[in-house]
């Protein structure tokens, strides 16, 4: 099971939207016979891969057992049961981490296994499993994505001068370990500020990766310029709006965008309504880069899941916020925070730190 959550986990910037899972097929003896993770979406699965793995190393897997990270699907998706292509090559037992959330199997894979005469078991790895896919089990559950909010800042809390300069407070290995979550995310998400100050790409370049996350921006009014370098071939590009305007929609539809309607209070973004339909659009994480005021709509609205805060040996003095929130008149109202990992990243720390409470679905 750690070698199949060991090539889960090197699937984890290429199956999205589907789950990152590994399979190992073992004989009686513990031998391994095959081994595979999942590919892209349309991609055969973890379990056609070991199976294919073991053909082609001439092995037979009849009487096996596989190990594998996530219940075999049991529904003709983009490709089709698992379950089915395990029984139908003899598999004696099942191993597997996790029940798959996915409402189409939930159960169906182990039961089709049970009555096929096929021993299960579930449990191994389980924790592990489930961190690996958690946006996937956000998605499926909650009907939302994981958000995660990335933020660079001094050690005084600033992610900016007061005139707004903020290239470079953190180091060249932050920034690469940034793009690093980038590229585990199905979209990186930002507000039209940033687009229009700072032209970003917003893709994953410091990082070898398989694909590249897709784009969200939270853009009000439509400003997002039809000739934006966030327009990459190959990846979805979500202009969330508040305003309708049928010109500027056109511009940006003519581009490559998917123009979303999503009318909120006073013209702006409906940011609950906005993470819904990303969620029903299958995007599972969400990697959060943007500036002070966005950062507070989302935390206010109780959006985000996650903090990825790299802070530098640096003070600043008076400057832009991590995120620009409403004053507090008692310390019982403070959002409460566990951190998850804090470790040095070249001269910088990163901090790892989620909602408290939040991954309990």
């Amino acid at each position: 099971m750690a070698l199949a959550l060991a090539l889960a986990q090197s699937a984890e910037r290429l199956t999205q939207p589907n789950p990152r899972v590994g399979c190992v097929i073992t004989d009686p003896d513990g031998s391994i016979l095959g081994q595979g993770h999942t590919q892209r979406a349309g991609g055969p699965h973890a379990e056609v891969m070991a199976l294919q793995d073991a053909a082609a190393r001439n092995h037979r897997v009849v009487g096996a057992t596989a190990y594998v990270t996530l219940e075999p699907c049991s529904h003709q998706g983009r490709t089709g049961p698992c379950c089915d292509a395990l029984v139908q090559a003899g598999i004696r037992r099942v191993v597997a981490s996790l029940p798959d959330p996915n409402p189409l199997v939930a159960g169906n894979g182990f039961a089709r296994l049970r009555a096929a005469g096929v021993e299960v078991e579930v449990g191994p790895g389980a924790h592990e499993a489930r961190e690996l896919n958690l946006g996937f089990f956000s998605r499926m559950v909650r009907k939302t994505p994981w958000v995660r909010m990335k933020i660079a800042a001094s050690l005084d809390g600033r992610t900016a001068l007061a005139n707004g300069e903020s290239q470079w407070i953190t180091s060249a290995a932050a920034r690469a370990d940034g793009h690093a979550s980038r590229a585990r995310a199905c979209a990186v998400l930002t507000g039209i500020g940033t687009i229009l100050k700072d032209k970003p790409t917003l893709d994953a370049r410091l990082v070898d990766t398989p694909r590249q996350p897709h784009v969200i921006v939270v853009d009000s009014r439509l400003e997002t310029p039809p000739l934006s370098s966030i327009f990459i071939a190959g990846r979805a590009v979500y202009i969330c709006a508040g305003v309708q305007n049928d010109e500027k929609q056109a511009a940006l539809e003519a581009a490559g965008a998917t123009v979303l309607m999503l009318p909120g209070a006073d013209g702006r973004v409906d940011l609950a309504a906005m993470v819904r339909e990303l969620a029903r659009r299958e995007i599972n994480e969400i990697h959060v880069e943007a500036g002070q005021t966005l950062n507070g709509a989302l935390v206010q609205a109780g959006l985000v899941d996650e903090f990825l805060v790299y802070m530098a040996p640096k003070l600043i003095g008076p400057g832009m916020d991590m995120a620009q929130l409403s004053p507090l008149t008692d310390l019982q109202d403070a959002l409460t925070l566990d951190f998850t990992s804090v470790s040095q990243v070249g001269p910088d720390v990163r901090i790892a730190a989620r909602v408290r409470g939040r991954d309990q679905f």
